[in-house]
């Protein structure tokens, strides 16, 4: 199980247009049509990692406690799925509906969307403001698999929390740890 820490992309930066397709709806998803009123988080999660399935319970709790709060939530797999064919995007689907996302699930085929993210490590967490100017990039909680630290999603709730009152959310922020990106 690799430890893989997050770029920490610089703050303030624009996020990336996109257009992928989602594995549970079959629709392509552009970040413009599915991103928030209030922030937009971006989730690099994929399947097989024992890091995102620590997490999954807590992103689904994530994703319904602030849906209807103007935060929109979309997750994206880069992986090489020649490589690793349970990250492919039926896999994905099956996945996403087992833990009954509350968000899309979208497959970044070519990586080009990891690229222009600068996404490391699965999972690694982007939320973008209303403006979609980075506004935070890290990790969930200091849960790590086989810590004993409770998983609370805390970070990421502090940074939404923040972006709802209207305020800049705290610079000081830790990387996410998990399995590398399978680049092809």
């Amino acid at each position: 199980m690799a430890r893989t820490p997050s770029v920490m992309t610089p703050l303030g930066e624009k996020a990336s247009g996109f257009t992928l397709p989602d594995t549970v709806s079959g629709k392509e998803i552009s970040l413009e049509a599915a991103k928030g009123v209030t922030a937009t988080v971006l989730m690099f999660i994929c399947n097989h990692c024992p890091f995102v399935k620590h997490v999954n319970p807590a992103l689904v709790k994530l994703g319904n406690d602030y849906k209807d709060k103007g935060i929109s939530f979309i997750a994206i797999s880069s992986n090489d799925v020649a490589s690793y064919p349970e990250d492919g995007p039926e896999q994905m689907k099956q996945v996403a509906e087992q833990q009954q996302y509350p968000f899309p699930y979208l497959y970044d085929e070519t990586q080009a969307v990891a690229k222009a993210y600068e996404a490391a490590c699965t999972p690694d967490f982007f939320i973008y403001n209303k403006d979609l100017l980075l506004a935070y990039r890290g990790q969930l909680d200091d849960s790590r698999p086989g810590n004993d630290k409770p998983v609370s999603g805390a970070d990421i709730r502090n940074a939404l929390d923040h972006l709802i009152a209207g305020k800049q959310v705290p610079a000081d922020q830790k990387p996410s740890i998990g399995c590398n990106i399978k680049w092809k």
